[in-house]
């Protein structure tokens, strides 16, 4: 059987498999795949592997920071994104930071937490105001920017799913912490917090991916851009082959008129 005899459902499916790799090469890209996951929770478990062994805050905390160093310095090295690792050097130090200043152990976990709370509502409030966070998120991932608000009602409703999904997975993960920290101790909230790491952010990534797998494709602006390049660059060759420009567009300055 030739291409041309292929079945039309075998072609859909093909198209189908292709738009899920696309997706799932995307969200890999957007949200760091293993490598970032390994990078956001071994801070975190350093530091309560350690407290739980000697109670030793300042010990703790800096080979956190230093383990987040090191992750970054070896992006640099391969070459590689640094953006998931610089992130976790920042939660981490604003850890430090708090931790340091108030002196107990379990403020190296707070900025974490208000920052997961804060993006949890982000994800609700932007999807309420019609302009999904996850879509602003992924948008140029896909090479679509915010196409998909207005020519993409289909792949807008899927990034509104999504981001409802990122909203209220990730703040019932804050309505686990939150109660910890104020009634537990130290080593009882850094366990819990590191066991919470990656299973939701798993979940939320699954269910985008669910979502987007059966949207409409996303728009490639940035070929309809080139695109229209190229076309406007065809008729400007075209005109200058037949002598014709609009008037007053002439190189020379002067007027032509098709003949």
């Amino acid at each position: 059987m030739t291409s041309l005899d292929k079945p039309t459902e075998d072609i859909e499916d093909t198209g189908a498999d292709d738009a899920r790799a696309v997706t799932e090469a995307a969200l890999f890209e957007a949200f760091g795949g293993v490598r970032g996951m390994i990078e956001t929770v071994l801070p975190g478990l350093l530091f309560v592997t350690i407290y739980t062994v000697n109670k030793d805050l300042r010990m703790s905390a800096i080979a956190a920071l230093a383990v987040s160093i090191v992750l970054v310095v070896v992006r640099l090295a391969m070459k590689d994104t640094v953006k998931h690792a610089f992130s976790g050097v920042f939660g981490v130090a604003f850890g430090v930071v708090f931790a340091m200043m108030t002196g107990n152990a379990k403020d190296f976990y707070l900025p974490g937490m208000l920052y997961t709370c804060a993006l949890g509502l982000a994800y609700i409030v932007t999807t309420l105001a019609g302009v999904p966070l996850i879509g602003l998120i992924l948008g140029p991932v896909f090479k679509e920017n915010l196409s998909w608000r207005t020519r993409n009602p289909g792949r807008k409703k899927a990034y509104a799913k999504a981001s409802w999904a990122w909203g209220l997975i990730l703040l019932a993960k804050c309505a686990i912490l939150f109660p910890l920290y104020w009634w537990a101790d130290t080593t009882e909230l850094g366990w819990v917090l590191v066991a919470l790491k990656i299973p939701p952010f798993l979940l939320a990534v699954w269910l985008t991916w669910v979502f987007l797998a059966k949207a409409p494709a996303p728009i490639d602006v940035f070929a309809e851009m080139e695109a229209e390049e190229e076309r406007q660059k065809a008729e400007e060759a075209e005109r200058a082959a037949l002598g014709t420009y609009p008037e007053g567009t002439h190189p020379e300055g002067g007027r032509h008129r098709k003949g």
